[in-house]
């Protein structure tokens, strides 16, 4: 067992999709739209009415009632995620580099499905994830709920910021339905959950608190980056959205995982107080190669970050402030986009 643990989002961190959103385009007629226009929903939820019990990420409860009416099965999502992963780059060499330097877990709100497909791609012990547990093949409406859950989906495409209307939809009309029941028991591992499988893994390895460097991307990622902060841990937004951005304490903007890894590599052999000495040496502009040098990052790391980068395009790790905030902001939202597309960078 390690001292500390690294604890990581998938999409975003680790890949450029969002296996919610791509399975809705993929199998459900106007899918892509549904999907954002939901995720904006739940957004809404989480941000501005604070719902009591409702987690960000539930978008992927409020969305199985259409996979139903797609006739959408557990084969399908498997097969489908184990055809569709696109890793950040450099992502396989730093989960390989982290199971031998840190104790280290994937905590998404992805389906279980994509997890385990994912998890089999980049070599990584499926036992180290948490994820957001459906069965699909559970869920079931008769031919009058299909045509009301039909009915719902014009209606929500029609008026995509009607909340009532959705309010009603979804804790009105589908609370009669008995997919219902099975829906509420689902428990989805975003924001609070992402939180309570933190604690689960600390409980588990017997780890300190405040020997945690968690890494995250969006509006789920809150509640996990808030906890590290907090317990004088390491919170890292990669390539964030505002959500990210406002609660870490580090921001890293990048297009190759390499980044991260370099981070890790100071933290696993010294502690947090060498990392911030760290950032704050790289954006002095010195000699980077000799900064690496000064640090004893692993070699494999120094060979693999100065193939990806050269020194006019160096990737920036910088600490989040007031001041910096906002240019953080526009450059690590235009980065996400870049590489994960407007449609997957834009959702929460």
């Amino acid at each position: 067992m390690f001292e500390k643990s690294f604890i990581t989002d998938c999409e975003g961190p680790l890949t450029l999709n969002d296996n919610a959103f791509e399975l809705c385009a993929h199998f459900i007629e106007n899918g892509d739209e549904l999907f954002k226009t939901l995720s904006l929903y739940d957004d809404y939820l989480v941000d501005v009415v604070k719902k009591e019990g409702y987690k960000a990420g539930n978008t992927l409860k409020l969305i199985l009632p259409f996979f139903v009416l797609e006739n959408l099965k557990n084969d399908d999502l498997i097969s489908f995620s184990q055809n569709n992963i696109c890793s950040v780059r450099d992502s396989k060499f730093l989960l390989k580099y982290l199971k031998e330097s840190m104790n280290t877990y994937i905590v998404s709100t992805s389906y279980g499905q994509y997890i385990e497909a994912l998890s089999n791609y980049m070599e990584f012990p499926f036992e180290n994830t948490y994820f957001t547990d459906v069965d699909v093949d559970g869920l079931h409406l008769n031919d009058e709920e299909l045509a009301k859950i039909a009915e719902f989906k014009k209606q929500i495409l029609e008026s995509p910021e009607d909340y009532e209307l959705f309010d009603n939809i979804f804790f009105v009309e589908i609370p009669k339905m008995s997919i219902y029941e099975k829906i509420k028991q689902i428990d989805v591992v975003g924001g609070l959950g992402k939180k309570l499988a933190i604690d689960d893994i600390i409980e588990k390895d017997s780890i300190d608190v405040n020997q945690i460097l968690y890494i995250g991307d969006s509006i789920t990622d809150v509640e996990p980056l808030q906890f590290a902060r907090e317990n004088d841990g390491i919170s890292i937004s990669f390539n964030g959205n505002e959500y990210p951005l406002k609660v870490a304490e580090i921001a890293i903007v990048s297009p190759s995982a390499i980044t991260t890894a370099v981070i890790a590599d100071i933290y696993s052999n010294y502690d947090k107080s060498k990392v911030l000495k760290f950032i704050e040496e790289y954006n002095l502009q010195i000699n980077i190669e000799e900064l690496f040098e000064k640090y004893s990052i692993c070699q494999d790391i120094c060979e693999k970050f100065f193939e990806v980068f050269d020194d006019e395009k160096y990737p920036i790790i910088k600490l989040i402030d007031e001041e910096n905030y906002e240019k953080i902001l526009k450059e690590s939202v235009s980065m996400r986009n870049n590489i994960r597309g407007e449609d997957i960078g834009g959702l929460g």
